[in-house]
């Protein structure tokens, strides 16, 4: 019996230390004042999204929200549909210039994902660890004609969101996959540190909500876990009150692979991956040689002298894209 109560008393206090050390990780670390300088060059996407003249439409999400979408239709025979998914902070406007090239082979979807765009029901937040891929399972569901070949495309943390939704329960719902320079995790040997000073992660918060997830402790998931380095004259410029420049715990957790992002990848239909020879927060170089580890479905090209956000307008990208969707043509 004392041997017992020394048992369950040791087993108490473990339990008592763990929650402290979770809740005081959680607590300990808040948002912070950014620089705004050290991040990413955002001249391509402010100017890009002043000049655009898309409307945006809506589309009702398994859950009754509505959420914003940019349609682009295709005059082409029997295109394949395809869903461009925006990087982290901002929105669809990022895709406008390639959504309207792309229209002349494929039927062109472009959302604001939940929690970003002009009037989210809460900016930077969703409901709960993966929603971002039934929102765009919903969309995906609605968009798609009968018999039409879906894929996914995806910049930095969109791609990382393909990557993850690749390897989730809708994986049947696509036939092929765009990758533009994806975010697969922080610690991989693609990532620079901080993403090239773009990303300012919470890390000891994201420690403490790792561990309280980890026995489905997830009353504190809303909390931000992630800030962004926009720079100061996008937050101040016409279209700053559009940008996200936060993310919750669950938001952040819900855009990137799961931690095993091999695994994601390895469930990847056939993809191509587009990557700068210059972009200032992944490693280019780094992408082949990791993703063929865990795939054989796999086109690479590194475009010379483009940077992280210019890689989605670069003409190279808009020719390889095309020549990688004819084969969804008429599937």
């Amino acid at each position: 019996m004392r041997i017992l109560k020394r048992l369950l008393r040791s087993a108490l206090i473990s339990v008592v230390i763990f929650f402290a050390i979770a809740f005081g990780l959680v607590v300990s670390q808040g948002l912070e004042e950014l620089s705004g300088e050290g991040g990413l060059n955002f001249t391509g996407q402010v100017s890009t999204g002043i000049t655009n003249t898309t409307p945006l439409t809506a589309y009702t999400a398994r859950d009754g929200t509505s959420l914003a979408t940019r349609t682009y239709s295709s005059t082409a025979l029997n295109p394949p549909l395809v869903v461009l998914v925006h990087g982290s902070g901002w929105h669809g406007l990022q895709f406008d210039g390639l959504a309207r090239e792309l229209a002349e082979y494929a039927d062109v979807v472009v959302p604001d994902l939940r929690g970003h765009g002009v009037s989210p029901v809460r900016r930077g937040d969703v409901d709960y660890i993966g929603q971002l891929e039934d929102d765009l399972a919903d969309l995906i569901n609605l968009m798609r004609k009968p018999g039409q070949a879906v894929v996914l495309a995806g910049h930095s943390s969109g791609g990382g969101l393909v990557v993850r939704f690749a390897g989730g329960m809708h994986r049947d719902l696509i036939s092929g996959a765009v990758l533009m320079a994806p975010f697969l995790q922080y610690d991989a040997p693609t990532t620079r540190p901080n993403s090239g000073g773009w990303a300012q992660p919470l890390t000891r918060r994201i420690i403490g909500l790792t561990m309280l997830n980890a026995v489905n402790i997830r009353f504190l998931n809303h909390l931000p876990a992630i800030q962004f380095n926009f720079p100061t004259g996008v937050l101040d410029g016409p279209l700053g009150a559009s940008a996200t420049p936060n993310y919750s715990f669950r938001l952040n957790t819900s855009f990137a692979p799961r931690r095993d992002y091999l695994t994601d990848a390895a469930a990847l239909p056939p993809f191509l991956l587009i990557a700068g020879s210059e972009d200032e927060a992944f490693v280019a170089e780094e992408y082949e040689p990791l993703m063929s580890s865990a795939s054989n479905e796999g086109q690479y090209l590194l475009v010379d002298g483009v940077g992280h956000l210019d890689v989605v307008n670069a003409p190279e990208t808009r020719g390889a894209i095309a020549a990688f969707l004819k084969q969804f043509a008429g599937s």
